[in-house]
C-alpha cells in the first residue's frame, strides 16, 4: 500500500517557487523571456496590421516584391531545425549525451542555413533598391525580420553554448527557446510573405 501511495505523489517541481513557471521544461528565467518576447512580436504584429489598413495599396505592391518561395524554403528549414532540437531533448532524456549532440549540431547548420538564405534574401532586396526607408511595407519588412534574424542569432548562440556544456536542464532550455523562434517565424512568414 505504500508503494501505491508514493505512485500518487506528484513529483517535485525543479524550481519551486516560479509558480506555474516551474513545472515548463529548462530554466523559468527563459520562459520570462520567451513570454516577453512573445508580447514584443504581437505589438509589432498588431502595429504591422493596423498600418496594412491604411496603406492598403502600398503593402500589397510592396509584398509583390518579395519571393514566398524562399520565405518557404525557410520555413521548411527552420522547422526541420526545431524537430532537431524537439530530438535533443528526447536524446538528452535518453541518457544518449553524444545523440543529443548530434541534433544539436544538425539543428545548429540548419539555423545557419536560414541565416545565409535570410542574408542572401535581404542583398537581393537592397540591391533592387528596396531598403527600409522605401516604404512602410519595407521599413516593417526589415524591422520585424531582422528583429526574428537577432533571435535566431542568439539561438544559434545557445545551442553552441549548450553543446559545450551540455545538460538535461540546459537542452530543455535551449530548445524552448529554439521553439519560440520557429513559433514567431511560423506567424511572420505568411504575414509578410502571404497574407493578402
Amino acid at each position: 500500500m505504500a508503494d501505491r501511495h508514493e505512485l500518487s505523489q506528484p513529483r517535485p517541481l525543479p524550481n519551486p517557487g516560479w509558480g506555474p513557471l516551474a513545472a515548463l521544461p529548462g530554466n523559468p528565467l527563459m520562459w520570462v523571456l520567451i513570454l516577453s518576447e512573445i508580447v514584443v512580436f504581437a505589438a509589432f504584429f498588431g502595429l504591422f496590421a493596423w498600418l496594412r489598413a491604411g496603406e492598403r495599396e502600398v503593402f500589397d505592391a510592396s509584398q509583390q516584391l518579395l519571393d514566398p518561395v524562399t520565405g518557404g524554403l525557410n520555413t521548411m528549414v527552420l522547422l526541420t531545425s526545431g524537430l532537431f532540437a524537439a530530438l535533443a531533448v528526447q536524446a538528452i532524456s535518453q541518457g544518449r549525451i553524444r545523440r543529443c549532440r548530434q541534433w544539436l549540431g544538425a539543428a545548429f547548420a540548419l539555423g545557419v542555413v536560414f541565416c545565409v538564405v535570410k542574408v542572401m534574401e535581404y542583398a537581393d532586396k537592397l540591391g533592387q533598391g528596396l531598403a527600409p526607408e522605401t516604404n512602410t511595407f519595407f521599413t516593417f519588412y526589415y524591422l520585424l525580420t531582422g528583429f526574428h534574424f537577432a533571435h535566431v542569432l542568439f539561438g544559434l548562440g545557445l545551442i553552441a553554448l549548450v553543446v559545450w556544456r551540455i545538460s538535461h536542464d540546459n537542452v530543455e532550455t535551449a530548445a524552448a527557446f529554439w521553439h519560440m523562434v520557429d513559433l514567431i517565424w511560423i506567424l511572420l512568414y505568411p504575414i509578410i510573405y502571404l497574407l493578402r
